[in-house]
């Protein structure tokens, strides 16, 4: 493993640009796959009920996101610290096993997500005017699962194998693949939000066929038949090192349906009505999600040194590694509030000229819903430090601090107390309860990184 000891030599600044920059890149191309489908079905006659049918769908990928990232996510935490170790026999254990866990996983949970589609769509906040949109565009995602989530863990390990370009260019060109069928799938040959989803599991396919090229000649390990037994010590480890990461993807189910649900009760009482709030809550997501791929672009592209010089014992180089991730996630999450706060109409527009009452909703929600998105983009980054360097206690904390304790807290409470105050405002309790989940959620994060730090030994060992 010659090629990872420059992990523990190179310049930091120098190898986070290198390894940050292609993660980045990959991870916001691969935002395109729910993205662009909101672009293209907001802009066509489907309007904001398919961007409200496609936004239901969403706490069931999360679902199924949370298994996949927990094991990719934990492999490839694993497979980096192997690299600090120099322990070539546990890596391959370590890839084989989460692969084949992947997809049995995966297999599951398509068979479960087609028997039961339509009470999923209607559990998660679907109405009678889209619950049959829903139901189109998920049953076509739901087949395609052991592709999607395969890629996931695909995709981080390719990262952690030193890879990042390789792993950019994979999630990119089914991206790509994406951006060209929707159009021709939702327009010329008028399909609808089906076309929409088939677009998507097209560019998916394209991406498992160039992470598999890319799997049978890795650089740090060396795949064989006997990879892929499932190895139960190792497959313990690898949950536990990525338990933040499900912890994160399990709360986002939670968020999603409690407001999905709540949107759907006080939306209804409003005069907004129903539908306009989830569907502003589904492109909002949308949107948030380029804003968190930046920030777990730049966090995961650390990993490897991160996790390379923890497993070495060189403290003082995970120190500076930080501070520079720090930097550059705080110059994100201060620019991207900037945004919301300043131009949310532009972004708005973006998905589509809305209706007077759909804008005024829209910006009201960007303003105060991500009046804080710097300091999620400081909860993002410390969960994956963590993660990275084996702290599954500390990561997964910092993963149920902000959605599972403060803001499921604060929603529960403040839209009933605003409705019973004034009837018709309850739906405006979802806005308010995250920025105050941030402003606790910071303290509670701060205070923790700092202990961590003033604990961790200097120099080397």
């Amino acid at each position: 493993m010659e090629y990872t000891r420059t992990l523990g030599t190179a310049p930091l600044s120098r190898l986070l640009f290198k390894f940050s920059l292609p993660c980045v890149t990959g991870l916001l191309i691969s935002a395109f796959y729910n993205i662009v489908d909101q672009i293209f079905i907001g802009n066509s006659s489907l309007g904001y009920l398919g961007n409200a049918a496609t936004g239901i769908s969403f706490p069931v990928l999360c679902i199924a996101n949370a298994f996949a990232w927990c094991v990719g996510d934990g492999a490839s935490a694993f497979l980096s610290i192997c690299a600090g170790r120099e322990d070539s026999d546990q890596a391959h254990k370590c890839v084989g096993t989460g692969l084949s866990a992947t997809l049995i996983i995966s297999a599951v949970l398509t068979v479960v997500c087609l028997v039961f589609n339509r009470p999923l769509m209607l559990l998660f906040g679907a109405s009678s005017k889209t619950v049959d949109l829903a139901v189109d565009y998920f049953r076509i995602i739901a087949l395609f699962f052991p592709v999607y989530l395969s890629i996931n863990v695909m995709n981080s390990l390719i990262r952690a194998d030193g890879s990042p370009t390789a792993a950019m260019l994979t999630m990119s060109a089914g991206a790509v693949a994406n951006i060209i069928l929707d159009p021709i799938f939702i327009f010329v040959l008028d399909w609808g939000i089906k076309g929409a989803a088939i677009a998507t599991v097209i560019g998916q396919s394209l991406s498992l066929v160039l992470c598999v090229r890319y799997l049978q000649r890795p650089r740090s390990f060396r795949l064989s038949r006997k990879s892929f037994r499932i190895d139960r010590p190792m497959l313990f480890t690898l949950i536990k090192m990525g338990s933040s990461t499900f912890i994160t993807q399990i709360s986002l189910v939670i968020l999603s349906a409690l407001c999905n649900v709540t949107l759907f009760h006080y939306g209804a009482l409003s005069r907004y009505g129903s539908d306009i709030p989830i569907s502003v809550f589904s492109i909002q997501t949308k949107v948030y999600t380029i804003v968190n791929n930046l920030v777990v672009g730049i966090a995961l592209g650390g990993q490897p040194i991160l996790g390379y010089n923890y497993g070495a014992g060189k403290m003082d180089r995970v120190r500076g590694t930080y501070r520079r991730i720090l930097a550059a996630c705080m110059t994100v999450g201060v620019a991207a509030t900037l945004l919301f706060e300043l131009w949310p109409q532009g972004v708005i527009r973006i998905f589509g000229a809305q209706e007077p009452l759909y804008m005024e909703y829209a910006v009201l929600s960007f303003r105060l819903y991500l009046a804080l998105t710097v300091v999620s983009c400081l909860i993002k980054l410390t969960t994956i430090f963590f993660q990275a360097i084996g702290k599954s206690f500390q990561a997964s904390a910092t993963a149920i601090g902000r959605d599972l304790v403060c803001f499921a807290t604060f929603t529960l409470l403040l839209c009933p107390l605003l409705e019973s105050r004034r009837p018709g405002t309850g739906v405006y309790g979802i806005l308010l309860a995250a920025p105050l989940a941030d402003f606790i959620s910071g303290i509670l994060i701060v205070w923790m990184t700092v202990s961590f730090f003033r604990k961790l030994p200097k120099g080397s060992r």
